[in-house]
């Protein structure tokens, strides 16, 4: 090689090693010439919670007809001066973002004396928006589910009066309902926490009109007393069911979480990953429990999927450093975290609730 070679190759790798470094600067972050750091896009983000102060026991639907979200919840008063609201209900177009637009009813149900309507179930069924409620006091020895109808999701629900009672149907506290529809057929499961020989998370087929159960003997038995909130999912040939267990409504010293077993029947048996069926106390795979930031977390919605096939649900929590209202209720607030599949079985953010700032779900506008 001659001196004039050696000479051009000189530059020529600086000029290598300078495109090198502007290449490593952009690519891994670093500040050199040329770099452009990527703004986060905010406006398509979210932070939980979705919504404050309360919204407890959250139920959802995607109305058929504006392509609107619609949330119902346990009525509360939310220590704001309005008093408490019977059945509040929320509108969204994202899940992200959400304002009230009232309440489910302009009177309360006279089919009990006394009892808050808690733990609403709202599903589009038939040409109407159906509203399935629990009617109850705590500590109450005889509380039931009733149903009610409405020609728009923002009400006011006519009610039809009672389903049934714990009396009626023999088993004790017969609270947070969950409609199945399927094949034409309609099924309500219902239940809550009982220790009692009769307790548990029970299923019953409804007559087709959706006001009425088909025979009080006709119930079935999924999940042990223990669990209450009863969600269905079905995907991929199983039936999930998702249920909270522990205490909802102490504030910060509430111990709600989550937990699934899934079956191959609508009737069950629901099994856990570990092979163990739900209808046993104690049973059932942790899918939500507190973190250090919320606590109380619980009580999810039915999973909603967005336009781009990924899986939400929403569910009630409380802030450790706000746990109650000014008038003395837990200060459950409202999130929304993805569902993601992992070898058949539901992961929400390594089964505690987010924190930081996530992609909204997408809808078509």
């Amino acid at each position: 090689m001659n001196r004039k070679s050696k000479k051009l190759i000189v530059p020529f790798l600086s000029v290598i090693s300078s495109c090198l470094y502007l290449s490593c600067a952009t690519s891994t972050g670093g500040q050199g010439q040329g770099y452009r750091q990527k703004e986060p896009d905010v406006k398509n983000q979210f932070t939980n919670p979705v919504f404050e102060p309360i919204l407890a026991d959250p139920t959802v639907l995607r109305d058929p007809i504006s392509g609107s979200f619609y949330a119902y919840g346990t009525q509360d008063d939310w220590g704001d001066g309005t008093g408490s609201r019977l059945v509040p209900v929320l509108k969204s177009q994202d899940l992200t973002k959400w304002e009230v637009v009232g309440e489910a009813f302009e009177s309360k149900p006279s089919w009990k004396k006394s009892g808050g309507i808690w733990a609403p179930e709202a599903v589009y069924m038939d040409g109407k928006y159906f509203l399935y409620y629990a009617y109850s006091t705590w500590g109450d020895a005889n509380p039931g589910v009733g149903v009610a109808t409405a020609d728009k999701p923002e009400g006011p629900f006519k009610d039809h009066g009672k389903i049934f009672d714990s009396k009626s149907i023999d088993v004790p506290n017969s609270i947070d309902p969950f409609l199945w529809e399927e094949n034409g057929e309609k099924f309500l499961f219902w239940g809550s926490f009982d220790n009692g020989p009769k307790q548990g998370t029970f299923g019953i087929p409804l007559e087709g009109n959706g006001l009425a159960i088909t025979d009080a003997n006709s119930k079935f038995k999924i999940a042990a007393g223990d669990l209450e909130a009863v969600i269905i999912h079905k995907r991929d040939g199983y039936y999930y069911f998702i249920g909270s267990r522990g205490s909802c409504c102490e504030g910060v010293r509430s111990t709600y979480h989550m937990v699934v077993g899934r079956s191959k029947n609508l009737q069950g048996p629901y099994i856990d990953k570990e092979g163990r069926d739900l209808k046993e106390r104690g049973n059932g795979t942790l899918i939500l429990k507190a973190n250090d930031k919320f606590v109380g977390v619980g009580h999810g919605s039915r999973i909603v999927t967005d336009d781009a096939n990924q899986d939400w649900i929403l569910y009630h929590g409380i802030d450790v450093e706000k746990g109650k209202v000014s008038g003395g209720a837990s200060r459950r607030m409202l999130f929304l975290d993805k569902v993601d599949w992992v070898a058949g079985w539901p992961i929400i953010n390594d089964d505690m609730p987010s924190t930081s700032a996530q992609n909204k779900p997408y809808f078509k506008q």
